[in-house]
């Protein structure tokens, strides 16, 4: 059974989103794909990528057409296969080649765990906030991956839920990508 990793792009100060949930802060950074060949690295063992709606919907309206030369990791993500947890989607597409995620209705966690079960490989989550926070609550995160940007914001939504209480993380590795961006993964303490 593979792991699930959570991925979430920061700010210095630990936000995910900006007060408004937008992810301005990260969209012009310049060091945001300095992680590239890391980012190929890990995909080579993930066997599932799956997304909130809102998360999805932002991939799904970039990914399919991004260029493989200038964003290396377009062609793993765009032949991994990827899920969608929504209980209000009826079908999802990716791209205008007929592509379509498969959505997974009901609890996430649940539905993280039913796929787990399933799949011979890691499965990744990025971005999608609420999915992250059940999970993180729940225990089922084996890698938590934080990208950190050079930037400073103030306020927003914080990466981890309020309530999530205090856990342990093991640092397992931690890689900083010149000029100015830094990689920090955890495993949780058990």
């Amino acid at each position: 059974m593979g792991r699930i990793i959570v991925e979430q792009i920061i700010s210095a100060d630990g936000y995910a989103a900006e007060p408004d949930g937008g992810i301005g802060f990260f969209e012009n950074a310049s060091s945001i794909n300095a992680v590239d060949q890391e980012q190929l690295r890990l995909l080579g063992s993930v066997r599932a990528i799956v997304l909130g709606r809102r998360t999805f919907d932002m991939f799904a309206a970039y990914w399919p057409d991004a260029d493989p030369a200038r964003e290396p990791v377009a062609a793993p993500i765009n032949a991994t296969p990827k899920y969608v947890v929504s209980n209000t989607l009826s079908s999802a597409p990716w791209g205008g080649r007929g592509d379509t995620a498969t959505v997974l209705r009901g609890d996430g966690v649940a539905s993280l765990r039913e796929l787990r079960a399933r799949v011979d490989g890691d499965i990744i989550v990025w971005g999608s906030l609420t999915l992250s926070d059940a999970l993180l609550r729940a225990g089922e995160v084996d890698m938590l991956r934080l990208r950190i940007v050079p930037q400073l914001i103030g306020a927003g939504r914080s990466f981890a839920p309020a309530d999530i209480g205090r856990r342990a993380l093991v640092l397992e590795q931690a890689k900083s990508y010149p000029p100015d961006a830094v990689v920090l993964q955890y495993g949780f303490a058990r």
